[in-house]
């Protein structure tokens, strides 16, 4: 967090989001053109790793506003819907590859509490569990339990296939599926 400069083979690019007041009035805000970059850079195949960041539940969230909150989450789920069928029509070319791994979760919760216990507007960021959501072939036969944001990566890297490094302090989420 905080780090602007990017790491040594890191590519960014950033996606502006829409100049309005607040982001209620835009609910998509810029998911439709972070979609279609992901879905580019996930077709040229110049990547083995690919981070997206879709700000719509938790700014929209921000706001208050309920209804303009749920299309957002409907915007995000929409694009998913997207990125998924890229990644399916890339693992259907070579069924024998490992193919590839989606994996969604978030640092905090926002849209998932909007109204208090006496029903007035929630702004700030919930204190929820977050749920981390993973699919691809490397995921098959095993789920994932319970965890903390430091055990994020060490997943994501067994998943690859890669050991985590020596300084990580969480531990890796999957576990076999029960017979």
């Amino acid at each position: 967090g905080g780090r602007e400069e990017p790491y040594p083979g890191e590519e960014r690019l950033l996606v502006p989001s829409p100049k309005v007041a607040t982001y209620d009035l835009q609910p998509a805000m810029s998911a439709g053109g972070v979609t279609d970059a992901l879905i580019q850079a996930i077709e040229s195949g110049r990547f083995d790793f690919i981070v997206a960041n879709y700000a719509n539940p938790d700014m929209v969230g921000h706001t208050g506003v309920w209804d303009a909150t749920v299309r957002a989450v409907e915007t995000v789920d929409a694009c998913l819907g997207r990125v998924v069928s890229a990644l399916d029509a890339i693992d259907a070319r070579d069924a024998g590859a490992p193919g590839s791994l989606l994996v969604v979760t978030a640092d905090h919760g926002n849209a998932d509490e909007m109204l208090d216990a006496h029903g007035a507007p929630v702004t700030a960021h919930s204190l929820n569990p977050v749920p981390i959501v993973a699919v691809g072939r490397a995921v098959t036969g095993r789920r994932l339990h319970d965890g903390v944001l430091a055990d994020v990566a060490p997943t994501i890297l067994e998943l690859a296939g890669l050991e985590p490094w020596s300084g990580m302090t969480g531990k890796s989420l999957l576990e076999p599926c029960p017979p």
